[in-house]
């Protein structure tokens, strides 16, 4: 994947330096690091990060006392009682990976709160590169901050149909 995107951001570089393109590069970590409501929103989303680990570990925590007693009175317990008890840890333990989830996973509150914070100034940025692009006629803008990830491209440029035609695909 990493050779794909790497040939074909030295291909659009070779078109458009072939064309007299011109380009730039940015790098948005530099630029979200001066960017005071980033920094700000960052700090929130850590504090709440930290603050709900703290409650997943908290019931983590929970969950290790309870089999610890468990394995200390096994032994007394009638086989009914022991099936209960680890009825109850396991279902404690899916209780906890749902919270977990809910909190942490793809879909979840972290992620939620990382759109509502964060998303906003991204898209300001993205915004100003597009301006820029637009008025000194760059015909790509890479980020640099994470590697050569191309940020903008004027799509006068794009050349994908031409690609997918010579393939012998429609578009």
């Amino acid at each position: 994947m990493k050779k794909i995107f790497l040939f074909t951001a030295i291909s659009i570089f070779g078109i458009a330096m072939a064309f007299g393109q011109k380009y730039a590069f940015v790098d948005t970590e530099y630029i979200l690091g001066n960017i005071p409501s980033y920094k700000a929103a960052k700090e929130k989303l850590d504090n709440i990060s930290a603050e709900w680990q703290k409650e997943v570990e908290a019931e983590y925590a929970e969950i290790d006392k309870m089999y610890k007693e468990y394995q200390a009175e096994k032994v007394l317990l009638t086989e009914d009682m022991r099936r209960k008890r680890e009825d109850a840890i396991i279902e404690k333990e899916k209780s906890v990976k749902e919270m977990q989830k809910k909190y942490f996973g793809q879909d979840g509150s972290l992620f939620q709160k990382r759109q509502e914070l964060i998303k906003p100034i991204q898209d300001e940025i993205y915004q100003a590169v597009k301006d820029i692009a637009t008025e000194s006629g760059y015909a790509v803008i890479f980020d640099t901050s994470s590697g050569p990830t191309m940020l903008y491209f004027n799509p006068k440029f794009d050349v994908s149909d031409e690609v997918l035609q010579k393939l012998g695909y429609k578009n």
